[in-house]
């Protein structure tokens, strides 16, 4: 039995990869269902670890800050892909629809604080490069399909094993 979680997705989780069961994170707190309440910028993912075979999130992480000060400083997109990474079973995947630079509609909506490039998975979140680790990233993904649609990238990335040591680069920059 597959189980999904779609996050931000409003009293509507999406299930592209048809699981046999289907939950839901978003902010607001009329909730029902398999739909729980949390701010992800400030809280994690409400969920056991290694939980689900499929996480999605659908015009969601643009709303994401890259930084916070929540009393202290935070790499909140940072530590969301942490959450991803932990509550998904390994060999799980992860499919983000995201508004990307240099589209103006990343800009448009001024509760777009997290702009996205066709370099931040690949080079940040990937199995090799792994650059995000110099800002406490822990995780691991190998990066499947990346594709634009529209102004839209659409990414599916597999969550895999972290590698043994970091690459020379990151290693060379703490």
């Amino acid at each position: 039995m597959t189980k999904t979680l779609d996050l931000g997705c409003g009293s509507r989780p999406k299930n592209p990869f048809n699981a046999d069961e289907l939950f839901g994170v978003d902010v607001r707190d009329d909730l029902t269902g398999n739909i729980r309440a949390a701010d992800l910028v400030i809280e994690p993912i409400p969920f056991e670890d290694e939980s689900f075979e499929f996480v999605t999130a659908f015009d969601f992480i643009e709303h994401i800050p890259p930084l916070i000060y929540a009393p202290k400083r935070r790499n909140a997109f940072i530590e969301l892909m942490n959450e991803v990474y932990r509550v998904l079973k390994p060999g799980g995947l992860f499919l983000s629809l995201t508004p990307a630079y240099p589209h103006a509609v990343t800009f448009r909506d001024p509760t777009h604080v997290n702009f996205i490039t066709d370099e931040t998975f690949p080079l940040y979140f990937d199995d090799v490069n792994r650059w995000a680790s110099i800002y406490g990233y822990t995780g691991a993904f190998k990066l499947e399909v990346q594709e634009w649609r529209g102004p839209h990238i659409f990414a599916v990335m597999r969550k895999v094993p972290v590698p043994p040591t970091p690459p020379a680069e990151i290693a060379a920059a703490k």
